[in-house]
Order: C-alpha cells, then sequence, then structure tokens
C-alpha cells in the first residue's frame, strides 16, 4: 500500500510544476522542462491571485499602432510581470503593430475582431479581477444594429471603406486620393459637435473625439448630419463600441461589456475544463494549430487563479508545442477556459525586471504590438 502512494505521488510530480515559488504577494513563478510528443519543451508559468493583482492591456507606447519590447512596455508601466499578448501586424510600415483582432484598452476599443475570434476580457473592480473568454464580435457602429458598421478602427483605409480613428491614432492616415472626414468633438454620453472637412489625411484627432474616414465621393454631404443624429452611446468610455460574444453565450455578452480591457487571440484551448480547440471556425490554419511553435497562452485555474505561460522553442533546448498538446498542458495544470495568444517570435514572459524566457528571434526579445500586465494592488 506505501509503495502504490510512493509511486502516485512521484507521478504526479513528473506532470505537475512543484516548484511554484511566491516572488510577491498574489504572485507565484515556476519553470518546467518536460518531453512533449518526442519534443523537450522548456516553460515559464505564473501563476497569479486576482484578489491580489491586477490585471491591464497596453498598447505599444499607449497608442493604436507601433512596436515595443514587451519589457519596455512592463517597465515604463511598472508592472511586476508581463507577457506579449494579441496579434498585430508585423512589417515596416506606418501601420506596424496594428493589432490583427479585437483589443479594447480603458474602454476604448482600438480594433475589431477578425473572424470572430476568441478574446480575453478583463474586469478589474477595486477588490480583484474577473476574467472572461470566448469568441467575439467587436466592431465600430453608428447606429444600433450590425447593419451600420462601418468598415474598421484604427487601421489602413482601403478605396470605399470608412475608418474610424481614435485619440490613440494621433492623425488620420495620410491619403492619395480625396477623403471626407467627419470630425466628432466633446464626446462624452453624446458628441456635442460633428464637421466635416475634405483633405488628404494627416487630421489630428481631437481629444475626446473621434474622426470617420471615407472617400470624398462615397458619401453625401447630409451624411454628416445623419452621423449626429444616430451617434449615441451608453458607455462615456467609448464611442461607436459593439461587443457580442459568439456561439453558446452563457452570459459572456454582458461580461466582456463589463470589461475595460479586451485582447484577441486565436484559437480557444480549453472550455469548461475540456480541450475545446476552435482554430477552423476562428479561420486559422492547420500548420498554425499543428506545429511545434514557441507559443504563449493564459488561462483560469478550476480555484480562481490565473495562468500565464510562455513555452519556448526553435532551439535545442525547447522545440515548442502544437496548439493540441498546448491544450492538454493546460488541463492539466487545471485549467477551465484557456486562449492560445500571439507567439512565435514574439514569445516573451517579463517577471521582477528582466526577461525569463529564452526569445526565438536571433536579435532576442521582439518588439511586440501589446503586453499583459501584471501590477499588485
Amino acid at each position: 500500500m506505501k509503495k502504490t502512494v510512493v509511486l502516485i505521488l512521484l507521478l504526479s510530480a513528473s506532470v505537475f510544476p512543484q516548484d511554484f515559488k511566491t516572488l510577491k504577494r498574489g504572485v507565484e513563478y515556476a519553470e518546467q522542462t518536460r518531453e512533449i510528443a518526442g519534443t523537450k519543451v522548456r516553460m515559464n508559468l505564473l501563476r497569479l491571485d486576482l484578489k491580489k493583482v491586477r490585471l491591464d492591456v497596453v498598447h505599444a507606447f499607449d497608442r493604436a499602432v507601433g512596436v515595443e519590447k514587451t519589457s519596455e512596455i512592463a517597465a515604463r508601466h511598472k508592472a511586476f510581470a508581463a507577457i506579449n499578448a494579441g496579434f498585430f501586424r508585423l512589417d515596416t510600415s506606418a501601420f506596424a503593430g496594428e493589432a490583427a483582432g479585437a483589443l479594447q484598452i480603458n474602454w476604448s476599443l482600438l480594433s475589431e475582431s477578425y473572424a470572430d475570434r476568441s478574446a480575453l476580457g478583463i474586469i478589474n473592480k477595486r477588490s480583484r479581477t474577473s476574467v472572461v473568454f470566448g469568441r467575439l464580435n467587436a466592431y465600430a457602429t453608428i447606429g444600433e444594429s450590425p447593419n451600420d458598421a462601418l468598415d474598421g478602427i484604427n487601421r489602413e483605409r482601403k478605396k470605399g471603406e470608412a475608418i474610424l480613428y481614435t485619440p490613440e491614432m494621433g492623425e488620420t492616415p495620410k491619403s492619395e486620393t480625396p477623403i471626407t472626414e467627419f470630425i466628432f468633438r466633446s464626446c462624452k454620453i453624446v458628441c456635442r459637435e460633428v464637421t466635416s472637412v475634405e483633405s488628404r489625411g494627416g487630421t489630428n484627432v481631437p481629444s475626446g473625439g473621434y474622426i470617420v474616414a471615407v472617400d470624398a465621393d462615397g458619401m453625401e454631404k447630409s451624411t454628416a448630419k445623419e452621423l449626429a443624429r444616430r451617434v449615441n452611446t451608453r458607455s462615456s468610455g467609448f464611442l461607436f463600441g459593439a461587443l457580442k460574444s459568439v456561439g453558446a453565450d452563457d452570459g459572456r455578452s454582458k461580461l466582456f461589456g463589463k470589461s475595460e480591457d479586451i485582447v484577441a487571440g486565436v484559437p480557444q484551448l480549453v472550455r469548461n475544463g475540456r480541450v475545446d480547440l476552435t482554430w477552423q471556425e476562428e479561420k486559422s490554419s492547420k500548420s498554425f494549430y499543428a506545429t511545434k511553435h514557441p507559443r504563449t497562452a493564459v488561462g483560469l485555474l478550476k480555484d480562481g487563479r490565473f495562468l500565464m505561460i510562455t513555452v519556448d522553442g526553435r532551439s535545442e533546448s525547447s522545440g515548442g508545442i502544437g496548439l493540441e498538446d498546448l491544450a492538454k498542458l493546460l488541463v492539466e495544470f487545471g485549467a477551465v477556459d484557456a486562449l492560445n495568444l500571439d507567439g512565435g517570435g514574439s514569445t516573451t514572459m517579463y517577471v521582477d525586471g528582466k526577461v525569463v524566457n529564452r526569445p526565438s528571434d536571433k536579435e532576442g526579445e521582439r518588439k511586440v504590438s501589446d503586453a499583459l500586465l501584471v501590477v499588485p494592488r
């Protein structure tokens, strides 16, 4: 009987990280290396008590576009820990760092969703933080219906599109052809002033306001009055924002509506304590799902704590992990809901002033669009 008990304990020790160390009130940290699907894998884990820390999503340089290292974002905001977060446009254009999916920061919707992909919503209250996971449709609208939706938020405008620009964008993008810009000022419950100008972009987005840019010949002059009439929001934090949970709702739309920060990933990994990979519904690829990449993920544990995990890859010391094995790993760690975030060369974990994982880019830590920060209460 004693031998059986000892055997069970040894098996448990080989499966679950037993070396979590308390680094700060509400913050536990562990490192682990194991073999998964025939590959050596090194991972870093943060286990967080959401009554003792809060979570915040922050974009590079606190803007709508641009890239910055996770460690720099964390240090600038005096966070104790951080991981990279959402997917983004990775190029050398003026739109580098544009979020590739839903992004909301401090109640301001900065990017629309793509393919209704899964997202993490963060509800920060004075005494604790709560989270919600689920597929999300987030968009900018000038009315009550999705049929009134604009084409996008804070991104490059294609011909015929109407794009909303927020103060976090700084100014509207330059245009080679004439555009009409509807400028909304003094926006709280409603926007008290709406004007329109014809330009080629480069207009400063007013603080406390917005700009909607369209082709100059694509909308009639009377549209400005129609926009002014229809603009009305129940939230003073963002204008035009609409959030709707996709699929089985079970109250998630309401929770997303209470979230001050939202960041999208792809795909959902775990739902209700079971592996639930939604990569096909979220228009991801089989190679992305199956290839052993470096990964970053988050999950809510059965006991209410929050788990952050990075898995290193593309090196002899750690070969990365596929999404199915990652999902199984998170269930093993006790996750009831979990989401895959941006990975590959972006995968970074910062703890107490230093990067603790081994980013895969030859140049070292990659600049990213946004990060998920851990701030002690």
